[in-house]
């Protein structure tokens, strides 16, 4: 049985995009599915244009994402492989040499050929005999195809015997590598005919090609840096966990014919298959992707969320006087509950949304009163002093090992009940917090456990004896 064999070829001349990584995700998926192999093949052959930097922040960028590759190329090192194949085509009469203008080739480059760089006003260049046929070929997603390749004339292969063009490398390689399947964007299939043509001059075997439709932009044009795309490093910046960028990506433009949404990658690679590419591209919505990365957060252990937040708390909060480790710990379960993305963890430490977890609370004698409070006076006073004096003396009773929230409002909730729940528990929250907005009294006192509850409870009951009086 043959070993399937799929190939994920970038140019590192730029920063890596979600077009990019869905091109990646295809073949990793189809690869996976079958026990087959996926190559990582740099195509960094454009000198000019070509950037180690942008290699290893591209590279980077598939680790993150959980990408392993079986083998990994660069096309830069192939030279002389290239050279071979283009003496042998122009000895069999598949290709010749050819004498053109600098300007002529200019044109038909393109303006991202920089690296014509010779002085010469004429080069010698490698052009491919056309047979100027039909060829057809049957694409996955969109069926047989069939192409004039007359209009393409004699194209060119080769900038010179040592430098081949993208569309002869690729095929040298794909064969070389036994590349059984290409999984492309669909403005790959452009190129298939003149592939196919060079495959056939050099008597390399045909792959199964299979094009999925581009990622749309909000306007609906292909996704780009211009309309909305950003680098894959500023997703990471963002706080997306690359299982969600994956689990996304892998949905827009093809269907898992169920109603599941939510996949991991292995659940992902289990259940992939080609046939189910669609025809017309997903368009990319950034509130998606922060809904499927909300899912993905509620998946992991505290162990790896605690891993993954770490970096986004900012430095102040660990300098506060009560900052440590098992606090923070029991923090976690509440700070996954309040953020959708872990740069919500920087916002919330902007807007003072974590000092007091980790700081004795600063606010107004006042506050402590609920908001319906008539009497805010010396008897208003003595009455809030009384509540939050018995809740202190209901809580001191609590075994420490057993001060959870869950435990804490069965304690207090029959008393909150008969007293009036604002009249009680908001005072104690204000107790805790400070704050006129924070998570209610049950998680605080688990978050700051028993000993610094009812220290702050302490500090609030000295407040109102202060009022009192």
């Amino acid at each position: 049985m043959t070993t399937i064999i799929t190939r994920f070829p970038p140019s590192p001349t730029g920063l890596m995009h979600v077009g990019t990584v869905k091109t990646a995700l295809m073949n990793y998926l189809f690869a996976k599915k079958h026990n087959g192999k996926i190559i990582l093949r740099w195509e960094d052959t454009d000198k000019a244009r070509s950037k180690k930097e942008f290699e290893q922040e591209m590279f980077a960028g598939l680790e993150w994402l959980g990408f392993k590759f079986d083998e990994i190329y660069h096309q830069s090192e192939r030279s002389l492989i290239y050279k071979k194949y283009i003496e042998k085509m122009i000895n069999d009469g598949t290709a010749y040499l050819s004498e053109e203008s600098k300007t002529a080739m200019l044109s038909e480059f393109g303006e991202n050929e920089e690296d014509i760089t010779t002085n010469d006003e004429s080069l010698r260049v490698v052009r491919f005999k056309n047979p100027n046929k039909v060829v057809t070929f049957t694409d996955l997603v969109r069926g047989e195809i069939s192409v004039d390749t007359t209009e393409l004339g004699d194209f060119v292969i080769a900038r010179s015997i040592e430098e081949p063009l993208y569309h002869l490398a690729v095929v040298i390689d794909d064969s070389l590598m036994a590349v059984t399947h290409i999984i492309r964007g669909e403005d790959g299939i452009y190129n298939t005919p003149r592939q196919i043509l060079i495959q056939e001059a050099i008597g390399a075997g045909r792959p199964v090609y299979s094009h999925f439709p581009f990622i749309l932009g909000q306007d609906k044009s292909k996704l780009s840096k211009r309309n909305g795309s950003m680098p894959i490093s500023e997703y990471k910046k963002m706080g997306i966990l690359p299982e969600a960028l994956i689990n996304y990506l892998a949905l827009l433009g093809w269907n898992p014919g169920n109603e599941q949404e939510v996949f991991t990658l292995k659940e992902l690679i289990e259940i992939f298959d080609l046939n189910l590419i669609q025809k017309s591209g997903g368009i990319f919505d950034q509130e998606k992707l922060i809904w499927f990365n909300r899912e993905h957060i509620k998946k992991l252990s505290d162990a790896d969320l605690k891993k993954y937040i770490l970096p986004f708390i900012p430095a102040k909060i660990f300098s506060l006087p009560q900052w440590n480790e098992e606090r923070f710990s029991r923090l976690l379960p509440d700070l996954k509950e309040r953020i959708s993305v872990f740069s919500d963890i920087a916002k919330l430490a902007e807007e003072g949304e974590l000092d007091y977890f980790f700081n004795i609370p600063q606010y107004e004698d006042s506050k402590l009163f609920p908001k319906n409070t008539k009497d805010k006076g010396s008897e208003g006073a003595r009455l809030l002093m009384h509540r939050l004096s018995h809740v202190l003396s209901i809580l001191k009773q609590q075994d420490e090992k057993v001060f959870d929230k869950g435990t804490i409002k069965n304690l207090l909730w029959d008393y909150a009940t008969k007293e009036g729940r604002s009249e009680v528990l908001w005072p104690l929250r204000y107790a805790l917090s400070g704050r006129d907005k924070s998570p209610d009294p049950f998680t605080l006192s688990e978050i700051l456990g028993k000993a610094e509850t009812l220290e702050r409870i302490r500090n609030a009951v000295d407040k109102t004896k202060a009022m009192h009086t």
